[in-house]
């Protein structure tokens, strides 16, 4: 399998197959083109309780799955936003955390699961839900960036403290954590709300330069009530 990453603002991965029974899945509704030659399978990869899980962590129910019929098949996935589209080798990893809404499509080899955070405060009151992504297994993984791609390596100890819609994802051996603002002033003057997200190291740490959630919010303030 061979794969390009094309266009700056709203890109997307264009996959070559090359050898018939090769396949990429992705969330339904996730394909942009394709030449003759692929098969499409919707089906609830995993099955039904790991398929509700991915529901409550921001995907489809219904997943999607393109096998080539023969080489030279092509593919592409078109990011929904925005930004950047980022692959990843799982196997490389040793399988990440990502938040909701990241994945964009995969190897048939690569397992999209649900990965519930190590404390209830960081689901309760991380901003983005109480369920995250769980990437695990081998081959490529392609993550969709809101805005511009931002990795910090940290130290083992080293802390870095991110608005919760700012990451993106993070490799296991990353401690992840809510921490309260501090001061009163700075939770109803500070426009940042009431808590951060803790990392802290070892391990890669992805971020993104654009909270999309937090700039939709802004435009619907916009919008005429009537």
């Amino acid at each position: 399998m061979r794969y390009e990453v094309l266009g700056d603002t709203m890109p997307a991965v264009e996959v070559v197959f090359d050898t018939a029974g090769e396949s990429m899945y992705t969330q339904s509704g996730g394909m942009a083109w394709m030449s003759e030659g692929v098969a499409m399978d919707s089906n609830m990869k995993g099955g039904l309780g790991k398929s509700i899980g991915r529901m409550f962590s921001g995907e489809s129910l219904f997943m999607a799955t393109y096998k080539a019929e023969k080489p030279g098949a092509m593919i592409a996935f078109a990011s929904t936003v925005a930004g950047e589209v980022l692959p990843v080798d799982v196997g490389a990893t040793g399988g990440m955390i990502c938040q909701k809404g990241a994945f964009l499509c995969a190897q048939e080899s690569v397992t999209l699961s649900v990965a519930l955070t190590k404390k209830l405060s960081a689901g309760l009151f991380g901003g983005e839900g109480f369920i995250l992504q769980d990437i695990s297994g081998t081959g490529l993984v392609f993550l969709e960036i809101d805005g511009n791609k931002v990795e910090k390596n940290l130290a083992p100890g080293e802390v870095i403290k991110v608005d919760t819609g700012n990451v993106v994802a993070f490799e296991k051996s990353v401690k992840y954590e809510i921490e309260t603002v501090k001061g009163l002033k700075n939770i109803f003057f500070g426009g940042e709300g009431l808590f951060l997200t803790k990392l802290t190291g070892p391990g890669r740490v992805i971020l993104q330069t654009q909270n999309f959630n937090e700039f939709a919010g802004r435009i619907i303030k916009m919008v005429p009530s009537r």
